[in-house]
């Protein structure tokens, strides 16, 4: 149950991210006002996670500690955040990003609308945070309030949506009121898909009214090329997303759904062909046989509406000789100087 007076938890499940953690909660804690916690919690972390957390504790009697016996996933772990949490809401917070200034007292200002959900933009950074661009959920970017529960505002967010950052997949973006968080009828198979918080909640929609209100901000930056998705290596990171995205879904809305439709609208602006092209390079150079095939199984997946323009990008993607698209790789390289991250379109 809520703590009385706690508004909001903000709260950050985490494992062995010690290296981050620090300008993590300062970031957090030097704007934390009464009403709000910090709660940290640690899945069993091996490195000095809990030694940085616990020097702050001295400092800030808002930020809790609580250590898990052992690592649960993050799925698991992230459950385990919210139900520990002592706040009427809980920001889920990713333990390698920044909150940007003013971030929570704007949050905790907008707490009475009353929404079950608060989406909240975000600063995608590169792995040392130097800002890139701001990412884009929606067209337009505006701020917006959908009961997803309600059909046709359902088909409105969907329609308007440009990645499956609407549909929760970025941690960090979400405030969620506990009681919803509670009161989900969820199927627990999801538990190891790295998605059952998005599964949790869309089951919420499926049930009873979930008010999401997107919140343009932005609100916090997010530490690129530091993903705990991506041990399994490329093919089995992008797996995660196409193949969890494409089950809560089916499961959730039904396979022949316009929803399920527009979830695999957002798959294919998540990995356009050029990105998909640059994968096949990295899968080539640094994974084995299952790696290539299970990449090629991908690629079809995310192109099966069966288009002429479907059939063509696979074409296209399989045809792909890797000599060319190292050297086309080089080249990029040499003018941009970075790898590709361009952020999903319409």
């Amino acid at each position: 149950m809520p703590a009385e007076g706690t508004k909001l938890t903000v709260a950050i499940p985490t494992h062995n991210f010690g290296r981050f953690i620090g300008r993590t909660l300062d970031s957090i804690l030097q704007q934390a006002p009464a009403g709000v916690e910090v709660l940290v919690v640690d899945g069993a972390s091996t490195d000095d996670t809990e030694r940085i957390v616990r020097e702050r504790m001295a400092r800030f009697p808002a930020l809790r500690y609580h250590r898990l016996d052992r690592k649960g996933g993050i799925d698991r772990d992230m459950a385990a955040a919210v139900e520990l949490s002592r706040g009427e809401c809980c920001w889920l917070f990713s333990a390698d990003d920044v909150m940007l200034p003013g971030a929570l007292a704007d949050v905790l200002g907008r707490l009475g609308d009353g929404a079950d959900v608060y989406l909240l933009r975000y600063r995608q950074c590169s792995f040392d945070l130097s800002p890139k661009y701001l990412y884009p959920f929606f067209e337009p970017e505006a701020e917006a309030r959908h009961d997803l529960h309600d059909a046709s505002q359902r088909a409105a967010y969907l329609r308007s949506s440009l990645a499956t950052t609407t549909l929760f997949s970025f941690m960090g973006s979400l405030v969620v009121r506990k009681g919803t968080w509670a009161g989900a009828g969820f199927d627990e198979s999801f538990y190891g898909s790295c998605w059952a918080h998005a599964a949790r909640l869309l089951a919420v929609a499926k049930e009873r009214p979930l008010v999401v209100q997107y919140l343009p901000g932005p609100y916090l930056d997010k530490r690129d090329d530091n993903d705990s998705f991506s041990e399994g290596g490329v093919a089995r990171r992008v797996a995660i997303t196409v193949d969890g995205y494409n089950r809560i879904a089916d499961r959730t809305f039904g396979r022949s759904s316009e929803e399920a439709r527009q979830v695999r609208r957002l798959l294919k602006n998540e990995y356009p062909l050029a990105n998909l092209l640059f994968l096949k390079l990295r899968v080539w150079r640094t994974g084995g046989r299952d790696d290539r095939e299970l990449m090629r199984r991908l690629v079809g997946t995310l192109h099966s509406e069966g288009t002429l323009f479907d059939r063509l990008k696979i074409l296209l993607w399989n045809l792909a000789p890797v000599p060319l698209l190292a050297a086309a790789d080089r080249l990029r390289r040499s003018l941009k100087g970075s790898a590709p991250t361009s952020p999903p379109t319409a």
